[in-house]
């Protein structure tokens, strides 16, 4: 695709709104507008980046044996007050009556209508272990938005349900999952902490958090450096091995439960064992951001140039730079380069806009493409390609015989840590 194409609406100051980095750098990128407090367009470079982290959740929920579906966001009242959320859930569950003055609400979480399904459903213990997955938009009304996309009052998330026949099977469940997003977010590029949490209001006995670990965290995290025994403060700890704990910053993407049987009691979710008996499903839940994942990932991976996008989650991964475009063999070899590397596979911008060629470095550097490759006086007279590596700012040099192999090469390195 042609730059001059792309609708990317790209900002040059930091808007004054902003308070976190990923924000700033998200609205600058031309990723995000906002309609309203907490409220967010998503642009084709943001929506680009979210459908990759989706296509990853996907991936490893569906080679865990997850099953997905998509529940509604609209959600009977009635429901909530089965499990007595509905006054406990307090004035960030937005509620509304329908012309016939019923109850309902925008779904925040799905536990209740998944826990309905089920209790229609599942009927038998032959019928478990079952893993339901959706990716879907949710709705808090937050007391004060902020952080852009990290803290908003709509919010795309996935968030699956395990049902289970007992205990045990509900910690092999958990341990999928637990496994399945150590491998989502080391898919990303993304460095992850897991520690043990406090339930909240989804309750459950047993929980952990996923962490990213950025400087700009709002969570503090105690990490063994050994044995990589890892706490927040509030569920501080001392390791096995005895050392002495380092303190991290992280910022919450990922969130998942042992819910045992606080849904399907109150919702009477039955099904009949083995023996005949009619007992409670056991139930886990686990929840990613996707939108926070994404503003976690620029947290973790910017500069004061712009962001520095992990391979598997950049928007493109290459942007082809003629340094004069008024010379027609630059603007031939850049669309030559770019073809050539579009049939390769790869997701490529070519740059064909008529403006200063640090204009055009700054904006690649702010929207992060993981490679940029600089078509200039070398490339016309020597054959000689410039290849400048965002994440870490060097530059090398090949022919355009030499190229494909090059990319390849980098893209190997740059994503080496990857699950596949």
């Amino acid at each position: 695709m042609k730059m001059s194409a792309l609708f990317a609406p790209t900002l040059k100051e930091n808007p004054t709104e902003a308070e976190v980095i990923s924000h700033s750098l998200m609205l600058r990128a031309g990723m995000i507008r906002q309609l309203s407090s907490g409220i967010y367009s998503i642009l084709p470079l943001g929506l680009r980046s979210l459908e990759k982290i989706m296509n990853i959740v996907r991936r490893e929920l569906n080679r865990a044996d997850g099953q997905e579906l998509l529940l509604p966001a609209l959600q009977p009242g009635e429901l909530w007050k089965e499990t007595g959320r509905w006054d406990i859930y307090g004035p960030e569950l937005i509620r509304f009556q329908d012309r016939r003055e019923r109850d309902f609400c925008l779904g925040p979480t799905h536990e209740e209508v998944i826990t309905d399904i089920a209790r229609k459903e599942i009927r038998s213990y032959r019928q478990l272990p079952l893993l339901l997955y959706q990716i879907q938009t949710k709705f808090r009304d937050e007391i004060r938005p902020r952080f852009g996309v990290m803290r908003s009052r709509e919010f795309i998330m996935k968030d699956l349900y395990s049902f289970d026949r007992d205990y045990e099977g509900l910690q092999v469940s958990y341990q999928k999952m637990y496994d399945a997003y150590s491998k989502i977010f080391t898919a990303c590029g993304l460095e992850y902490i897991a520690v043990k949490a406090d339930s909240g209001v989804i309750g459950g006995d047993i929980s952990h958090e996923f962490l990213i670990i950025a400087d700009s965290g709002e969570e503090k995290v105690m990490k063994c450096p050994k044995c990589l025994a890892a706490s927040t403060q509030e569920m501080s700890q001392c390791p096995v091995c005895h050392a002495d704990m380092e303190e991290k910053r992280g910022i919450e993407v990922g969130h998942i439960f042992q819910l045992g049987t606080k849904y399907s009691e109150s919702m009477k979710a039955y099904f009949v064992d083995q023996d005949g008996k009619e007992k409670p499903l056991i139930m886990g839940c686990y929840g990613i951001g996707i939108g926070r994942t994404m503003a976690a990932a620029i947290e973790a991976n910017h500069d004061e140039n712009g962001i520095k996008w992990p391979w598997n989650i950049a928007p493109y991964e290459i942007i082809v730079i003629p340094v004069n475009l008024k010379n027609y063999a630059s603007v031939e070899l850049a669309e030559n380069v770019s073809q050539q590397l579009v049939s390769e596979g790869y997701e490529v911008i070519w740059d064909d806009r008529d403006v200063s060629a640090g204009y055009k470095f700054k904006e690649a550097d702010l929207i992060g493409f993981p490679i940029q490759i600089i078509i200039g006086e070398k490339a016309l007279k020597n054959s000689i390609l410039e290849i400048k590596i965002r994440s870490n700012g060097k530059r090398l040099d090949c022919t355009r015989e030499q190229l494909i192999a090059m990319i390849k090469k980098l893209k190997d390195d740059l994503t080496i840590h990857l699950q596949e």
